[in-house]
């Protein structure tokens, strides 16, 4: 196996020719994490996990980064994907206006049912304001919500207990449900 954290800590030194060497070690899990990201998507997304991959990686390496840990690589990478994704939302949205909108509940299983590009830009925004009240809790939501990771995993990759990722989940939900609900009454 590639010493990944050799990589990573070249790649932050401005080594580029450690980029490719990177990209290969951590292509099949980064493509993992993308999936589970465009998992919440429709069905007919034109952003497909591959090109989200690419757009992430290239987005990270753009400027050398001291990563702490390889958990702190996914963690960017996984912020990354979900800026792509609203800004993919964004342009869609710009392009066209959809109705058929469903309600949103944060609930288990963290999956968005074929989400309308401007319910994505009102729960984005919402999570930006949240993010100002508790920055450890929209991370939380980020991983759960946005990349759709488990109980466990969210909390392997913030370094966190499960308890503590748990309580941070129910905090956040009920939070944003209440904002998004003031934000479309009915």
């Amino acid at each position: 196996m590639t010493d990944v954290s050799g990589l990573l800590d070249r790649a932050a030194q401005g080594d580029a020719a450690a980029n490719p060497a990177l990209f290969a070690a951590l292509h099949a899990e980064l493509h993992t994490l993308a999936r589970s990201a465009m998992r919440s998507e429709r069905n007919d997304h034109t952003l497909q996990p591959t090109a989200l991959v690419n757009e992430a990686f290239l987005r990270l390496v753009k400027t050398p980064v001291s990563w702490s840990s390889r958990a702190h690589f996914f963690s960017a990478s996984a912020r990354v994907m979900r800026r792509i994704l609203i800004e993919h939302a964004r342009a869609n949205h710009a392009e066209k206006r959809q109705g058929d909108r469903q309600k949103l509940e944060f609930k288990e299983p963290m999956v968005l049912v074929e989400s309308d590009p401007e319910q994505l830009l009102s729960i984005d925004a919402a999570l930006v304001r949240f993010a100002a009240i508790d920055p450890r809790a929209a991370h939380v939501v980020e991983l759960r919500f946005f990349v759709g990771m488990s109980v466990e995993e969210t909390a392997k990759i913030l370094e966190l207990s499960e308890r503590t990722v748990k309580r941070d989940w129910d905090f956040a939900r009920v939070w944003l449900e209440r904002e998004l609900r003031t934000l479309r009454p009915g």
